[in-house]
């Protein structure tokens, strides 16, 4: 099956599942450039990337499905792959940050002896 004769229903589909993916990933990023400090803007990237992904893979799986004539798995597994990574990363910045400012603080405060 070439591009032009993919079904209407699907093209639709493919298009509304995409734009709704890229327009969470655009949240995500305008909410990493407006929030202030940097344990609010280390959620919105997060969690607009991991929504904004499912919903980009989920349109492609719809799409080469409907080219090929068959199930495609292949964007499940870059979707598990990318869910595994984010939260993953998150956690690491956040503990990275957490131990920073515990250390900065110790050195600001005197010693009481």
């Amino acid at each position: 099956m070439t591009q032009a004769e993919v079904p209407a229903w699907a093209a639709f589909v493919v298009v509304g599942l995409a734009l709704a993916g890229s327009a969470l990933s655009l949240l995500g990023a305008v909410g990493l450039t407006r929030l202030k400090t940097f344990y609010e803007r280390v959620h919105a990237p997060t969690l607009g990337a991991t929504l904004g992904m499912a919903l980009v893979l989920a349109a492609s799986v719809v799409w080469f499905t409907v080219v090929e004539g068959r199930f495609m798995p292949r964007e499940i597994l870059i979707g598990l792959f990318l869910t595994v990574t984010t939260p993953v990363t998150l956690i690491l910045l956040a503990r990275a940050a957490l131990f920073r400012d515990r250390t900065e603080k110790a050195k600001d405060t005197p010693d009481k002896g």
